[in-house]
């Protein structure tokens, strides 16, 4: 407004009044002291957090999950004939034949009893102290 104000005195011709700083003792609240407006801060931007929370969410919820999903898979590869497994259901029984996407597990010693499941129903490969912990 001074900048007006001056332009306007200055086409009649009449002097300006010297500009006056005013001071109080008390800062500018939007200042840091040099007169200048203080850095934003770092997590200030609304777009770098929604960035930073997307990173934290996939190290902390997604990333694990793929990584349990791939060792998953790879068990159900590596599936072979004799392996005590855990089916999904809790059915505990040894494999006797593998087949494309299907796994023939006996499940009752004395009767010879088979059961037929698709891998993915397979939980988990038992060994020995995965057997102490299911009780077999």
């Amino acid at each position: 407004m001074n900048d007006f104000y001056v332009l306007a005195q200055a086409e009649t011709g009449e002097q300006a009044p010297p500009a006056t700083q005013q001071t109080t003792g008390q800062e500018d609240p939007g200042t840091n002291g040099n007169g200048q407006s203080p850095a934003p801060s770092f997590f200030s931007s609304p777009i770098l957090l929604i960035v930073m929370m997307i990173f934290v969410f996939y190290f902390v919820m997604m990333r694990p999950q793929k990584k349990k999903q791939q060792e998953h898979k790879n068990m159900l590869d590596s599936l072979k004939k004799n392996d005590r497994i855990r089916t999904i259901g809790g059915i505990i029984g040894t494999i006797v034949d593998v087949r494309d996407d299907e796994v023939v597990v006996k499940v009752d010693e004395s009767n010879n009893t088979k059961m037929h499941f698709i891998r993915s129903a397979i939980g988990t490969v038992l060994t020995e102290e995965n057997k102490d912990k299911s009780g077999s």
